[in-house]
């Protein structure tokens, strides 16, 4: 299973994530580097140089609020050389074919469709059909289980869709990546949606599938895995240090599902 760092931007500074109070975030301090508050290309390349991760998680807060899309910032972060080998997805808004080359034109790998930006299934197949793919990752933006929905979205199913049924229409749209990310749980240490995932892995086994939010310690990481998890997206646990290079060393070479004796589920 992969871990992968997450960077949470906010006005060209990295912000600490907490609760999905986005009006609340503070810069981040960070284990990995503790002379380089709030600076996000110090953390980026301590994520790689420090951490030994292969992809990262960037989320423009700015853009997905409705602000415009931090290019600058996003373009320094994406041509440092760090050495990344895996993806560098990007979460900044986009909810059309337009605003998803607009991201990946400032050097991300992967753009993310969040559901709380998408205005309808309908867009994400284009963007599916006209992007790519291997270049799209659907973001399942919950908070605390219910899913959060764009005012204009108009064609989600049923009055109060589930969270399964929706991940369901993104995979008919196309979708080969979807991420579970619940911002009432980051940086809260409560850990992830066991049974959501497991729910996830059951119906689609063919996708790559990624959680965030709630990761507190190595224990949540091998739950995680086992119930289904390819990827999973931390930040709060990175930066104070419970999870380190060796976990994240060690869990690449850990196949999804297997079980782990060391760990009390």
């Amino acid at each position: 299973m992969d871990v992968i760092p997450v960077l949470d931007l906010a006005r060209g500074s990295a912000v600490r994530a907490q609760a999905g109070d986005r009006s609340r975030y503070q810069p981040t301090a960070s284990a990995l580097a503790p002379e380089a508050v709030g600076e996000p290309v110090a953390i980026m390349r301590a994520f790689r140089v420090r951490l030994g991760a292969t992809s990262c998680y960037i989320a423009d807060l700015d853009a997905i609020q409705g602000g415009a899309v931090q290019r600058a910032t996003l373009r320094e972060l994406a041509q440092l050389e760090t050495g990344f080998a895996g993806a560098i997805m990007v979460d900044a808004g986009a909810h059309t074919p337009e605003s998803s080359f607009e991201v990946l034109a400032t050097g991300a790998s992967q753009v993310v469709i969040g559901l709380e930006t998408l205005r309808a299934f309908t867009d994400l197949g284009k963007i599916v059909q006209v992007v790519g793919q291997g270049r799209i990752v659907f973001s399942l933006d919950l908070r605390m289980g219910s899913p959060i929905i764009h005012p204009a979205m108009h064609d989600a199913e049923g009055a109060v869709p589930d969270a399964l049924s929706l991940a369901g229409q993104a995979v008919e749209s196309g979708v080969a990546n979807i991420v579970v990310l619940d911002l009432a749980r980051i940086g809260t240490g409560c850990g992830a949606d066991l049974g959501l995932i497991e729910g996830l892995r059951k119906r689609f086994p063919e996708i790559r599938l990624m959680a965030g939010g709630g990761v507190l310690a190595r224990r949540d990481l091998d739950r995680m895995r086992d119930a289904g998890c390819d990827g999973a997206l931390v930040a709060s646990a990175i930066h104070s240090g419970t999870i380190t290079a060796a976990d994240l060393a060690d869990l690449a070479g850990e196949p999804v599902g297997a079980q782990s004796p060391s760990v009390s589920r």
